[in-house]
């Protein structure tokens, strides 16, 4: 499903002219080699481009067009016309050494093999350059010397005459042709992803870019020890890909990856997601909406009204089709080979109306400073996280599924709301705007146990349940203590939030106590009056303090805490 997916993404790219044929790649090129007719190194040519990151312009590698580049964990295997400096100059950062002349000598033999039949001006050159170039005199080309870091440190080279590049010359781009119309048929099978007879592919492509990741690549079909092999197959041969669709799909996911501005960052898991029509607009709309920011909060409310009231979306002067047929995908690092977190397809209005009910259910009374309407789903999950730690990563497993759960409108994982109730009891009672909304949004879509959304928004006040009333109680408690104690540090909160919310019956009758002598203290006899009526009418919704609440009236409690919290600060922040 997932590379057939892929492989359908390229072939729209391809239409659209984005992404390379087969046989070819993009490649991040950094220096070319400028070679003279002769074969001889006129100078080291800088390809780096200027780019902004944030607030810094910074200079990166150029994509460049290059002959399909071998997949290397180890050993030695060189590239046709596009490699590092070890395999094009035979050096590296600490000269020539034994093994650095061994990558030469692959990359001499392969291009003089290549190129042995061409006679037109840049592959004479090519022929000459490996034929006479000694890797131990390289610090005699000056610009060499003077760049021999920057050169060195295992970005590609290419070769150029001038402003033309090697691969760019028709002969020799003709020659790389007949080499891969030659080497196939080496192994046929039937593919598993086009169905069709085809040369099987045993090393695929590795894929850039997933966070976390090795830098130089991590393959998604790989298989490396006997214990993964069946009926004598080896390598990738055990899970037989036709070399066309293994060349498509690795292609299509490198080039989704390299859209930086529509992947994002899901705990350790990279996401990325594309429309069946190759439309960008898609990504723009589904990117903006699952991770809302401050200055795009109004586009998001137009996209799901339009949706609600059956309005054309327009992104970018494009009519967004609701049928589109939407696709995403989470990967993972797992050493040299990549894990799929998650898969997932439907229709784009499915799953921004699955979207939509995801921040409804989550929508509930926040201060004043606040003013993100919706909580994105990265910043959700981070109300799980201990933020005063190094590590920031959400767990896992339960990043990947809350997510899942979110774009399919099916129930949260049970690990999204124990996590929230275990953040909250280490924190002493913090019960954050984005922690309430991960209760509410669970207990109603798991639970059922809420009478109706709109109900729980902000204070319910007409609700009898007995674990919501304890929480407002508990809450009018802290505040009496506060009212009574100006500029205290630590309230009841801290001492006895997490007792409070798992065994009341213990500790609800010392807090009372505390209450009492904490309301004689107050200056202002109509506060007295004001606090005793409402904690009298709070005891008249419950007939008694059980002994022990549920983890589902634990989230209860906190929720009515947190709502009776924002209530106490309405009419300050009014005024």
């Amino acid at each position: 499903m997932i590379l057939q997916s892929l492989v359908k993404h390229y072939e729209t790219l391809a239409r659209k002219g984005l992404v390379t044929l087969k046989g070819w790649c993009s490649a991040k090129v950094s220096y070319g080699i400028d070679l003279r007719k002769d074969g001889t190194v006129r100078g080291i040519v800088c390809l780096k481009q200027e780019e902004i990151r944030g607030k810094k312009t910074v200079w990166v590698p150029q994509n460049i067009t290059v002959p399909q580049m071998v997949a290397r964990s180890s050993g030695v295997s060189a590239n046709f016309l596009c490699d590092n400096s070890k395999y094009l100059l035979g050096v590296d950062k600490d000269g020539s050494s034994g093994r650095v002349k061994e990558c030469f000598e692959a990359a001499r033999k392969l291009h003089l093999d290549n190129l042995k039949t061409a006679h037109g001006e840049m592959a004479q050159a090519l022929k000459a350059f490996f034929s006479g170039w000694e890797p131990d005199k390289a610090r005699e080309c000056a610009d060499l010397d003077a760049q021999w870091e920057e050169i060195t440190a295992a970005g590609n080279l290419i070769f150029v005459m001038g402003p033309q590049y090697a691969q760019e010359d028709p002969e020799i781009r003709e020659i790389w042709e007949t080499i891969l119309q030659e080497s196939e048929g080496e192994r046929d099978g039937i593919c598993l992803v086009t169905g069709q007879k085809a040369e099987i592919t045993r090393i695929h492509t590795v894929i850039k870019g997933v966070q976390g990741a090795q830098s130089s690549g991590a393959a998604l079909v790989s298989f490396n020890a006997p214990a993964f092999e069946s009926y004598g197959k080896e390598q990738s041969y055990n899970a037989p890909v036709g070399k066309y669709a293994a060349f498509a799909y690795t292609t299509a996911l490198n080039y989704l990856l390299s859209q930086r501005k529509y992947v994002f960052q899901f705990g350790d898991t990279t996401v990325l997601f594309w429309a069946e029509s190759g439309e960008e607009a898609y990504q723009e709309a589904f990117f903006f909406s699952i991770e809302p920011e401050i200055d795009n909060q109004e586009s998001v409310r137009g996209v799901f009204a339009a949706l609600k009231e059956n309005r054309p979306v327009v992104i970018d002067d494009i009519r967004l089709n609701p049928d589109q047929k939407f696709f995403i995908l989470g990967l993972s690092p797992n050493a040299a080979r990549l894990s799929v977190r998650f898969y997932y397809e439907d229709s784009f209005g499915k799953i921004l109306e699955n979207l939509d009910r995801h921040y409804k259910r989550m929508e509930i009374v926040r201060p004043s400073w606040d003013d993100m309407e919706y909580l994105g789903v990265n910043r959700m999950i981070q109300q799980t996280v201990n933020q005063n730690s190094r590590d920031k990563k959400p767990k896992p497993n339960m990043a990947s599924a809350a997510l899942q759960a979110i774009l399919s409108g099916g129930n949260y994982p049970e690990s999204l709301y124990s996590n929230v109730l275990i953040r909250i009891r280490s924190e002493q009672g913090r019960v954050t705007r984005g922690r309430a909304a991960i209760i509410k949004a669970y207990l109603l879509k798991n639970k059922k146990v809420l009478e109706k959304e709109g109900a729980f928004v902000k204070l319910n006040e007409e609700t009898n349940d007995r674990a919501y009333v304890l929480g407002r109680i508990f809450a009018v408690l802290e505040a009496i203590q506060e009212d009574a104690n100006r500029g205290i540090n630590a309230t009841i909160r801290d001492k006895y939030f997490n007792s409070a919310s798992a065994a009341p019956a213990t500790i609800f009758p010392v807090l009372f106590k505390l209450k009492n002598s904490h309301i004689r203290k107050l200056e202002n006899p109509g506060a007295r009056v004001n606090y005793e009526k409402l904690i009298t009418e709070l005891m008249g919704k419950i007939d008694e303090f059980p002994l022990r609440l549920s983890l589902e009236e634990q989230g209860k409690f906190d929720l009515g805490y947190y709502h009776q919290v924002q209530k106490r600060y309405e009419k300050k922040e009014e005024k």
